[in-house]
């Protein structure tokens, strides 16, 4: 059963996002974020279909304990058909947390300014 939840860059990414069960705990135990916060907070910011918007303090606050680099590790394909990464990308960036051009996550690559 797939689950909707940002793993923060996916997070959830990051950093919105779609995880199965076991992916939920990695996530939550070894990427230091709080999966069911996330998705209450968060998913919103992440959705496709739906314009890009700022998040909230309250999602940024979340996403500030996340460990980016390790959520990434968790991104699947399946994932990435259900979440904009563009929105992942500029909700961590929002929230104050540096996303270095190039950087994979997932299949996702980060584009480069301009």
């Amino acid at each position: 059963m797939l689950r909707l939840c940002f793993p923060v860059f996916a997070v959830f990414a990051i950093i919105g996002v779609v995880f199965s069960g076991e992916i939920h705990v990695a996530v939550g135990q070894l990427c230091g974020g709080d999966v069911g916060a996330l998705i209450r907070q968060c998913s919103t910011y992440v959705e496709k279909g739906k314009p890009m918007t700022n998040p909230s303090q309250a999602c940024c606050d979340l996403i500030k304990k996340v460990d980016i680099l390790c959520a990434c590790k968790h991104v699947t394909k399946e994932l990435e058909e259900l979440v904009d990464m563009n929105k992942v990308v500029h909700v961590v960036s929002y929230c104050g947390i540096p996303v270095p051009h190039g950087m994979k996550c997932g299949s996702f690559t980060v584009p480069g300014s301009g």
